[in-house]
């Protein structure tokens, strides 16, 4: 012990608190250290210029968490349920042990009242340049790992901002630790933002979008470690994410979904679709599905098809049917003022998201500000009303499912009324309009998720756009894939082959036949732009590829009923088979196909060959079965011209 400094221990309801301070001076004032009954797991309190807990095993520190705006002189105290507190005078964190055995320690860390105006912020390191991140938001210029992503005091709800239609708040680090912010938390994040560069930070305030009025909020996170990322990520969704209790349908992921959206946009007719149909029959290619996109409406919310485009609908789709086609519909959950009879019922009948000055004026991108509504998903008169409406679609028009657009909670009105806990405002409008919409079955899909892992659908990825790179690219179709993946969201269908075109900016060949290629170890294909546009090499070599993905789906299949048993990913990062590997670790443009298949296609603008990355085990070359390499090891400058998606197979592994 150095001179002039005393060490005082306390033992109190099973707490041991080891304070250290200068003679004279108050044990609060330096340190502080508890530890859990009937466990190695401590958690010590250092004083400096911002208040810090380490959350230790043993001796091992595990993590440091900053408070950054939590200023006290109190010492922790027990409680009679075993768990610490530590207060302010205005409020109080509890340190509760959830789990502690050889393979998971659990943490929850909570504030019941925070109070209204006070903003708490607690910020862990990201150790740049030493550990991974995943997870997080779905993002439109989505960085894998996540740790690059930059955030300002950022509202962490689904919404159209930044095509953040998924925003789980989970995030796992490379060293086996993650973090979860309970939905109850109103929560802000910053993330590399000035004054918080290198760290995550974590925040609850009682502002916009989050219920106003609340005069105390929420602050709860789980803190869990493991002895690494596949273990943690695991018990995370045992506890907390949860799993799928279905799949979805079959054929959705044998054989490719044709939309009209990219390549027709809003200009749909009976004729159009007709003749989309028959070009791809002409054309030899498969079908799950044709979707019919966006317009087909009397008017936006009517449900009802517009006479003049499709005059006879059931004739339509029993024709599509009689050439082997399923029909599916694009829905959104909106209804613009100009629809004016059902808009004034819905208003009658109270089934709009209103402020709270009444008004239910909103904005999408198919209107102007304050000329259209939210239904109000939340009420479940809604819910069986929406519900009943689609089943009419079905019954007398003949469509089979539907794919349900939008769902995020940026499209309420500001400060919206909505039933259900106050403090899961706006969170509850995503979950209870994707609840509503699952129950049409396996072939729906959903652009929005917040704690739906359970539901057995597909979740689409949001609009891409015809780019190559890091702005809404093809790169980040399979980052976005990942992040869905490690978000609990294994159903994943990826966007329209091609990307969107906007701007008036269709794909080019390459990108067109790159972007399939990087499509086929993912769970489904859809089309909207075609190969017959391009040329004749597009369409043979668009043929190899749709039947590729094809002879996977019973391996992929096997993966869903994986999924619904233990909660494992469809396709993981390629750390997954190796979570301890550094560089597996940090590879962003490959992918697994459950634990037998890696899949590196080429996400370069002119590349023909690229690098590439094994991990630990044997893999057989899939374009050259002669050719088997041990992991780990780099490829480097693999051969891959526009006919070939480089890919390996883990020796052993058969189809059958």
């Amino acid at each position: 012990m150095q001179p002039g400094v005393t060490s005082a221990a306390l033992i109190l309801a099973g707490v041991a608190f080891c304070c250290l301070g200068q003679i004279g001076q108050s044990c609060s004032t330096i340190e502080q250290r508890f530890k859990f009954n009937n466990s190695d797991i401590y958690v010590r309190l250092r004083r400096g210029e911002k208040l810090q807990y380490e959350v230790m095993k043993s001796s091992t520190t595990l993590q440091t968490v900053t408070l950054d705006n939590f200023v006290t002189s109190s010492n922790l105290e027990a409680t009679t349920t075993g768990s610490y507190k530590l207060t302010d005078g205005t409020t109080s964190i509890e340190f509760s042990l959830v789990k502690s055995n050889s393979t998971i320690t659990h943490i929850r860390v909570t504030r019941d009242q925070v109070v209204k105006g006070t903003q708490p912020k607690d910020c862990i390191s990201l150790n740049i340049g030493r550990t991974h991140w995943y997870g997080g938001a779905e993002q439109k210029e989505h960085y894998w790992p996540v740790e690059r992503q930059k955030y300002s005091n950022f509202s962490y709800v689904p919404k159209e901002l930044g095509n953040m239609g998924v925003a789980e708040r989970y995030w796992l680090s490379s060293d086996g630790f993650f973090l979860y912010v309970n939905n109850t938390t109103p929560l802000f994040i910053d993330q590399n933002s000035v004054g918080y560069e290198g760290k995550l930070c974590m925040s609850a305030l009682s502002e916009l979008p989050y219920d106003t009025r609340v005069t105390s909020a929420k602050f709860s996170y789980e803190l869990a470690f493991a002895k690494n990322a596949k273990v943690a990520h695991m018990y995370a969704v045992q506890t907390l994410l949860g799993k799928p209790t279905g799949y979805p349908d079959e054929r959705m992921v044998q054989y490719p979904v044709w939309s009209t959206w990219a390549l027709y946009k809003a200009e749909v007719t009976d004729e159009v679709v007709r003749d989309f149909a028959q070009q791809i029959i002409d054309n030899g290619f498969e079908n799950s599905q044709l979707e019919i996109d966006d317009d087909w409406e009397d008017c936006y919310g009517a449900l009802t098809f517009r006479a003049n485009k499709f005059p006879d609908t059931k004739k339509l789709t029993d024709d599509l049917k009689a050439l082997g086609f399923r029909v599916t519909l694009w829905i959104h959950p909106f209804i613009n003022n100009n629809c004016t009879a059902i808009y004034e019922t819905a208003k009658e009948l109270g089934y709009l998201v209103l402020d709270h000055d009444g008004s239910a004026d909103t904005q999408w991108w198919n209107s102007q500000p304050k000329d259209a509504a939210y239904l109000d998903f939340t009420k479940t008169a809604v819910q069986d009303w929406f519900t009943t409406r689609l089943t009419r679609l079905q019954t007398e028009d003949g469509i089979d499912s539907f794919k349900f657009d939008a769902g995020e909670t940026s499209w309420v009105p500001t400060d919206p009324v909505l039933q259900g806990d106050e403090y899961l405002t706006p969170l509850q409008i995503t979950t209870d309009y994707v609840r509503t919409v699952a129950k049409f079955g396996s072939m729906v899909e959903v652009r929005s998720a917040q704690n739906t892992q359970d539901l057995p659908i597909f979740v689409r990825i949001v609009d891409k756009d015809s780019e190559w790179g890091w702005n809404n690219g093809l790169v980040t179709l399979i980052t976005s894939l990942l992040q869905m993946n490690m978000n609990g969201y294994p159903f994943v269908l990826p966007d329209m082959i091609g990307g969107n075109g906007y701007n008036e900016k269709p794909p080019t060949k390459e990108l067109f036949l790159r972007w399939l290629q990087a499509n086929v170890f993912m769970p489904s294909l859809q089309f909207s732009f075609v190969p017959w546009n391009f040329d004749n090499e597009t369409i043979e070599i668009s043929k190899t590829f749709t039947q590729m993905h094809s002879d996977y789906t019973p391996y992929i299949m096997k993966l869903f009923e994986r999924a619904t048993a233990t909660g494992e990913p469809v396709n993981a990062p390629l750390w997954w088979i190796s979570p301890t590997d550094a560089v597996a670790q940090g590879i962003y443009d490959e992918f697994l196909l459950g634990d037998d298949i890696i899949a590196a296609p080429v996400v370069t603008e002119g590349a023909t060959n690229r690098d590439i990355y094994l991990p630990e085990g044997q893999w057989t070359d899939g374009n050259n079965s002669s050719l088997v390499y041990t992991g780990p090891v780099w490829l480097m400058e693999y051969e891959a011209p526009l006919n070939t998606l480089p890919y390996f197979v883990r020796v052993g592994f058969t189809l059958a």
